[in-house]
């Protein structure tokens, strides 16, 4: 049997670095505060307190996980007046985060109803 590799597949088989970079990233995206983060921000960039509404999360908490985003590379910041505007770095991010809640939602959609 022949299987066509997956839409946008890696073209190459990953070595080491590759698996511990993709580890390491999806342990970050492991975190539902930096997953709602994230997800917050493939609309457009946003700002601290803007972010805080959209997760829900404490805004120190929100602070400390930008903090973690920013310095793995996968959130951009810019500064406007004395705000600081937050943005994903690539739309490889915007798609995996995305591909990662269509997961969620066919699991969630294959549940058997609670009686």
């Amino acid at each position: 049997m022949h299987l066509s590799p997956a839409h946008g597949a890696h073209p190459r088989s990953p070595g080491e670095e590759q698996f511990a970079l993709a580890a390491e990233l999806l342990a970050l995206l492991g975190d539902r505060t930096r997953l709602a983060l994230l997800h917050a921000l493939t609309t457009g960039e946003a700002d601290v307190t803007t972010l805080t509404e959209a997760c829900g999360a404490a805004r120190p908490a929100v602070s400390q996980h930008l903090a973690r985003l920013r310095l793995a590379g996968l959130v951009d910041t810019r500064k406007e007046g004395r705000r600081v505007i937050y943005s994903l770095r690539d739309g490889h991010l915007r798609r995996l985060v995305d591909e990662a809640l269509n997961v969620a939602d066919h699991r969630l959609s294959d549940r058997p109803p609670h009686d």
